[in-house]
């Protein structure tokens, strides 16, 4: 998504600093795909958000901050939760203290479907519970809760992104389409975990819109935007979809060691994103 939306504001003629988690082989991720023709406004700077001293110097002279960095794997945030809370919580905290003390004029915090856990009523509006049903869930939930005090407490000028699932090009093969299309076309068959879970299934560039469209608008500080296109489908029938796409019969498997823990796994997912239309011009 980031790389996305780097690609968006340049096309905007934004000056744009994007900040790529540090690595010993300098690898740029997703930023590596923006055309030289198009990254002439861009500085790349390589760091982490975990340090409150870097990120009080990026943040120094921004205007916008638009904050997608995380650890987003959920099958990783069982054996390494501590992790999560030390990247999605305290790492969050640095930036909204660095934007505070830095005077941005607005910050965008991404959050997650994932905070609401299993839908207890549907369509999802803002105001539904939040359930941390994984230890990334419950981090982010977290970085929410910290989004939502610096606005309360020190009138930090932060407002919640919360996209339901993104699909599009660059997206790490371990998310569910890439994943059924790689392993159609070099086995024949699909091994996932649970066919039942329903997801809201949202284009990349219309996510990407959203953080846009939340920039521009006059700002609602504090306030939590859902991002969703209104509609589910199982991942059972996503997978029968790729399958007709594709043209290739591969079987499709239900595999136990791919399934989440029975208690933690998200079986609906169907947005509202009425608020976020309410207020912005977006529509998905």
């Amino acid at each position: 998504i980031g790389s996305h939306l780097t690609e968006e504001l340049l096309k905007l003629r934004a000056n744009v600093t994007a900040l790529v988690n540090y690595n010993s082989r300098n690898d740029l991720g997703m930023l590596k795909y923006i055309s030289k023709e198009n990254d002439k406004n861009l500085e790349i700077i390589i760091g982490d958000m975990r340090d409150k001293y870097f990120v009080n110097e990026l943040t120094k002279n921004k205007e916008y901050v638009f904050h997608l960095a995380a650890l987003i794997g959920i099958p990783y945030s069982y054996i390494a939760p501590n992790s999560y809370i030390e990247t999605n919580i305290k790492g969050s905290a640095n930036i909204f203290q660095g934007c505070l003390e830095n005077k941005v004029k607005k910050v965008i915090h991404t959050s997650t479907s994932e905070v609401y856990g299993s839908a207890i009523y549907t369509p999802i509006d803002e105001s539904h519970p939040l359930q941390g049903q994984s230890p990334y869930s419950a981090s982010k939930i977290g970085a929410d809760m910290a989004a939502t005090s610096y606005a309360k407490s020190f009138g930090l000028p932060v407002s919640i992104l919360r996209p339901f699932n993104t699909y599009g090009p660059r997206q790490s093969s371990r998310a569910i389409i890439p994943t059924i299309i790689s392993q159609a076309i070099k086995n024949k068959k699909v091994e996932l975990g649970s066919l039942s879970p329903l997801r809201d299934l949202n284009y990349v560039k219309d996510t990407v819109n959203g953080f846009i469209c939340l920039a521009e608008s006059t700002f609602h500080q504090g306030e939590i935007f859902n991002l969703a296109s209104g509609k589910q489908i199982s991942i059972g029938k996503l997978a029968d979809l790729i399958r007709k796409r594709l043209e290739i019969n591969f079987e499709i498997i239900s595999s136990d060691k791919r399934k989440r823990p029975e208690k933690s796994e998200v079986d609906s997912l169907l947005g509202s994103a009425d608020l976020l239309k309410l207020k912005t011009n977006w529509e998905p």
